[in-house]
């Protein structure tokens, strides 16, 4: 077992390029299942969900060749299976993906309950009802979806309760071989939405209204394969800008575009930060203290949950007291106890956390509970007085590639070590 060792005090400034968007990379790969043939991804990040992902599909019977470093050529001519194992799917909610363009592809799937990282129900209730609007009819057995439609699926107006962005491309993906034209009204709006009906319009479909909270789809008798770039990571970005701001030196991101991160650098510069945007990069920087902010998650192009535990971070050094609500995920201030253990002053209320700046972290082992909660914990750490470790990185490793050496090209104190067993086994 692996874990993070940080050595806090050091500052942090240069430049770092992000990679391809995890959220958006996932579900295109998936989405090559509607498209027999080979389809190119470029940009595609080096990371264990992606991994995953991949032996998913080659579970269905796709062939996958690493051409460059970044670079995935996905065969899908010959998938014949359209059921995903739970050893797979348990791993990473994201393999629901492949609902959509299996019932595409087939009329058919059978998909295991989701996994993915512990911060709330997450449930697919939506995927369900949407899909049921199509034709579709389900079953639940033994812990597996079954998905099928005798007449095939067909054109309809689905409203969502909420702008599910799992909801919305498993539709979206689903539709384009639906006969007649698909509307999802309160469609999510997410950069990563458009990214994935960019790549279906390369392959012959008909989408328009991407990235606005009505979708039309309208269905197609065929799709070819394409070659498609993965949108830069709007989060990994945002991760890298909350450290510059709690560290202050000038850092530089690059490989984004700045317009999806727009209300979070708005927030950020509410707090305190100097934000230079420039084309697909950002400069960051502080010379004021962190002024306490209040925060709430919502739906893009709300406050994005995935940046609420860098922000909880944040807003742990600040000025006075703030509230941040999350809106989204009913369990993901479990990263609030860990970042306590540093130092921090946070009370949780429901769905509400109160804030109160503290002056200093104590550096500290804590454990990563979640993706982003685990690298808001090593940010923790550059600025802690003494050693941090963070165990439980594989949460880490399932979305962000090359993080510590990304951080030690900055100039931070930080590195992979190997824990002793009795550091990480419940006993």
């Amino acid at each position: 077992m692996e874990g993070i060792r940080v050595e806090g005090g050091y500052p942090i400034s240069g430049e770092v390029t992000v990679e391809g968007a995890k959220n958006s990379a996932l579900k295109l790969m998936a989405a090559t299942l509607v498209a027999p043939g080979v389809t190119t991804l470029t940009n595609v990040p080096n990371i264990s969900d992606v991994h995953v992902m991949g032996k998913v599909l080659k579970f269905l019977g796709a062939k996958i060749e690493v051409k460059g470093e970044h670079e995935l050529e996905i065969d899908t001519s010959c998938v014949d299976r359209w059921e995903t194992p739970y050893h797979l799917v348990a791993q990473m909610r994201a393999s629901t993906a492949v609902l959509g363009p299996l019932l595409a592809r087939f009329g058919r799937a059978v998909v295991a309950m989701p996994g993915g990282c512990n911060i709330g129900a997450r449930k697919i209730d939506m995927h369900i009802l949407g899909l049921e609007a199509l034709g579709v009819s389900f079953e639940v057995d033994h812990g597996s979806i079954h998905a099928s439609t005798s007449g095939g699926l067909v054109g309809s107006t689905v409203t969502l309760d909420f702008a599910s962005v799992g909801a919305t491309e498993n539709l979206m993906m689903a539709s384009v071989r639906a006969k007649g034209t698909t509307t999802i009204d309160n469609a999510a709006r997410e950069p990563e939405i458009v990214d994935l009906a960019n790549l279906l319009n390369e392959m012959g479909a008909k989408i328009r209204g991407a990235g606005s909270p009505v979708i039309e789809i309208e269905g197609v008798e065929e799709l070819h394969p394409t070659n498609h770039r993965v949108v830069g990571d709007r989060i990994e970005a945002g991760t890298f800008i909350a450290m510059a701001g709690l560290c202050g030196e000038p850092v530089t991101v690059k490989g984004f575009e700045p317009a999806h991160l727009g209300l979070v650098l708005k927030k950020y510069e509410l707090m305190g930060m100097r934000v230079v945007r420039g084309p697909h990069e950002c400069t960051v920087y502080r010379e004021d203290p962190i002024r306490s902010v209040d925060i709430q998650t919502l739906p893009f192009p709300g406050f994005p949950t995935d940046m609420q535990a860098q922000t909880m971070c944040l807003l742990a050094r600040g000025d006075s007291s703030c509230v941040i609500t999350e809106n989204v995920f009913e369990n993901r201030f479990m990263f609030a106890s860990e970042l306590q253990r540093m130092g921090a002053s946070i009370r949780i209320e429901g769905h509400h956390a109160i804030v109160h700046g503290v002056k200093g972290f104590s550096g500290a082992e804590v454990k990563s509970p979640d993706l982003r909660g685990g690298a808001a914990l090593v940010m923790a750490g550059l600025v802690a007085d003494g050693i941090t470790t963070i165990s439980d990185i594989h949460h880490i490793d399932r979305g962000y590639e090359g993080f510590v050496e990304k951080l030690s090209s900055l100039g931070a104190h930080a590195r992979r070590i190997e824990l002793p067993q009795e550091d990480y086994l419940d006993i």
